[in-house]
Formats: structure tokens, sequence, C-alpha cells
């Protein structure tokens, strides 16, 4: 192109670099420059508010919040209860008074001497009363005492009932034949006799398979025994009140109980 000549007639020339190489073009004295349709205006950059990741993962603080984690030591019984004695009361019908008497030394040895705890018949209020003291060392034992007393009371041995101190696994559990099906007059006696079979045999045989222990009173049922224990001879105890003969509930617990003992 002759360098004295004009541009061209469409308006544009194209040049190109020069011959020592690339040309480096860096912004104004003002700053960036941004170029949009109504001209040039002035804008400031944003910093990044990222976290960089050396700090999200930087194993010196896991070190220090291990050491800055606080350490309690534990707290014995006494501290647990907030220094007030706490007490609990079992209520006893007519017809228990005269084996508590019998019984009272078994049922107070081991609530005093092993529990720790302070107990007492109140005579007027006919109710047996359970008590916390300074060298109650278990937070537990004031409720394993009331337990034991109360299966006592529902009915069974002491020697059964002493089971709920020694062991923490074991519950007690009550429910009245009419709540499974509303029967009266010989019914419910016919359903009540179904459950204690010929002599006690059908609810010694339940007893056996299921490993519980079983009261009736009345129209009343009380189980004692553990859970899994409970649920097997709630369900036998349920289908001999609904009607199905003994000889098929022998049979559905005892293939329960063999399941059962397969797992464990």
């Amino acid at each position: 192109m002759d360098p004295g000549a004009g541009p061209p007639p469409g308006g544009c020339v194209a040049v190109g670099p020069p011959p020592g190489g690339c040309v480096a073009v860096g912004p104004p004295p003002g700053g960036c420059v941004a170029v949009g349709p109504a001209g040039p205006e002035e804008f400031t950059a944003v910093k990044s508010r990222r976290r960089s990741s050396k700090r999200r993962h930087d194993p010196g603080m896991d070190c220090e919040a291990a050491v800055k984690r606080p350490h309690f030591p534990p707290l014995s019984g006494d501290k647990l209860k907030g220094g007030a004695d706490e007490l609990r009361k079992v209520a006893v019908p007519a017809h228990r008074y005269t084996p508590l008497k019998e019984n009272w030394m078994k049922i107070y040895t081991p609530i005093v001497e092993n529990l720790q705890l302070q107990v007492r018949f109140n005579l007027k209020t006919r109710n047996v009363e359970i008590k916390t003291c300074k060298n109650t060392l278990d937070i537990g034992a004031l409720t394993k005492a009331a337990d034991f007393v109360k299966a006592f009371v529902l009915g069974f041995q002491v020697e059964d009932a002493l089971a709920l101190i020694r062991l923490d696994e074991l519950f007690l559990e009550t429910f009245d034949v009419t709540d499974v099906k509303p029967l009266k007059g010989d019914h419910l006696s016919r359903a009540v006799g179904r459950i204690a079979g010929t002599g006690g045999k059908t609810k010694f045989t339940i007893e056996n398979v299921t490993k519980t222990r079983i009261v009736l009173a009345d129209t009343k049922v009380h189980l004692l025994g553990s859970f899994q224990n409970i649920k097997m001879a709630r369900t036998a105890i349920c289908n001999l009140i609904l009607g199905s003969p003994p000889s098929k509930v022998y049979g559905n617990i005892r293939t329960v109980a063999s399941r059962t003992a397969e797992r464990f």
C-alpha cells in the first residue's frame, strides 16, 4: 500500500505487528477500562472470598482442638441427685400383708445392704417407703428397689423378684384378660382356666419354654422376664384367651423359642 495514500473507502485500516514481534499494551493510567455500547466506564475488581484448602484442612487445628477438649470427672450418685433425698412409695393391698410380714427380712436385706437404701413399712398409709441416703452410690438403685417390692406385691416369689435387682434387662408387664377379648361370666372363667391349665400345667409350660414368670390374679396377668421373652409369653396367653387349643399354643411357642435360641 502506498504510504502517501489515504484510508481505503471502507474506513478501517488493518495494521499488523511490527517487525520486532508482538507488542504488549497495558491498561491506561486510570485503571481497567470496560468498553460497552455507550462508551468506556471504570469499575473496581472484587476480591475472591474462597478459603484456601490449606486453611480448611490444617492438621494443626485438629490437634489444637483435641488438646482443648474439656475433661469432666465422673460424678457420684450423691452429686447426680442434687443432694436431696428421693422417696418412692409402693402400695400394699390387704391380701399381701401377711406374706409381706413373713418375708420382710428377705426384702429388707438386699435393699439395705446391697443397694444402700432406707426402707420402712408405714402402718398408717400401708405403703412400703424406700428412700435414698448419703451412702447410696448407684443412681438407679431406687428404681430397682421399687420394682423389686412391686413385683413381690403383685404375687411373685421373693427369689424371682430378686432378679430385678441383680439383672438390668428384666421388666414387669401387666394386662387384663378383658383387654384381649371382652368376655363375661363363664366365658371369662373358661379363658382364665385355659391359661392356667389342669393343675397349672399350661402356665408352667409357658414359663419354662419362654423363661418367664407368670402370676394369675383374678383377671389380671402379670409377667416378669426380658423383653423378648415377655413378648413370646404374651402372644401365647393371648392365643389361649382367644380360644386356641393348648396343644397348638405349645407348638407355636416351642418353634419361636427354638428360633430365638438359634439366633443367639
